[in-house]
């Protein structure tokens, strides 16, 4: 009786998170046209997401794509399909590694920001100011996080297709696969529907992201507790979302659900 009364608490939570998920996304996208919001706060939001997370992605990146490349260049050696070792590194770092993993670290920088910074706002009030200014706290506070985070994640994700498959190509080579060999596999596998995929998700990513730190901030509890729990329910949130939604995108984009 107890796991079922705890199985069904848990259901109960999760439905009532994800409710409250939808309202505050669609709030804040409803509230984007009415530009109730601060076009310097969005600037400084696009600095954060992107051009702070560069050095962590690039680390990612490059060494996700040395690993791909360590765990496929045997294999394919020793069947001697060299010719693919490009492409198919190429198909998994940019349909894949790069939009999740670049989510991923996003998430846990940025996101848990987020949610610290909007829930210590409701802890001292900031937030009930802006509401006596006459003002909607939820797209003030949203929008220029929910768009910033559209936008830098999908670049972000370019720039981590471009480092880890120059990482991949690096340790080839210096593996004895010809460059030339590599390229050709490249122009011949990936398509440029598989970079615009993982673009899309990316993108998709950003809004799952900012709107997961959102929902949590504005749901925080009072005191320092309240803001710690947020926080960690942000990135947990986010990751899960991220990871959830990328089988979803990966079966409908890449072939895995036909019609």
């Amino acid at each position: 009786m107890q796991f079922i009364s705890w199985l069904g608490h848990e259901i109960i939570v999760t439905v009532e998170s994800l409710g409250v998920f939808f309202i505050i996304f669609f709030k804040i996208i409803s509230g984007l046209v009415s530009k109730t919001w601060s076009l310097q706060d969005f600037s400084e939001q696009m600095e954060r997401i992107g051009v702070s997370s560069v050095f962590m992605v690039a680390i990612t990146s490059a060494f996700t794509g040395m690993v791909i490349a360590v765990q496929t260049i045997d294999q394919f050696i020793k069947f001697g399909a060299t010719g693919y070792i490009g492409g198919v590194i190429g198909l998994s770092i940019t349909r894949e590694l790069s939009p999740v993993l670049t989510g991923l670290v996003v998430s846990g920088r940025v996101g848990a920001s987020m949610a610290a910074e909007i829930s210590s706002m409701k802890v001292t009030e900031q937030l009930d100011a802006l509401k006596a200014f006459g003002l909607d706290d939820v797209v003030f506070v949203g929008a220029p996080r929910l768009l910033a985070s559209f936008i830098m994640l999908p670049a972000l994700t370019i720039f981590s297709d471009f480092v880890g498959i120059g990482g991949a190509f690096l340790y080839v080579l210096s593996h004895g696969v010809n460059s030339h060999i590599f390229k050709k596999s490249l122009e011949v596998l990936l398509d440029p529907y598989d970079i615009w995929g993982g673009i899309f998700k990316a993108a998709v990513f950003g809004l799952l992201i900012a709107t997961s730190a959102c929902t949590q901030g504005f749901r925080a509890g009072q005191g320092a507790k309240g803001v710690g729990v947020a926080t960690t329910r942000a990135v947990v949130w986010s990751n899960m979302l991220i990871l959830a939604t990328n089988y979803i995108l990966s079966s409908l984009l890449f072939g895995g659900i036909t019609g």
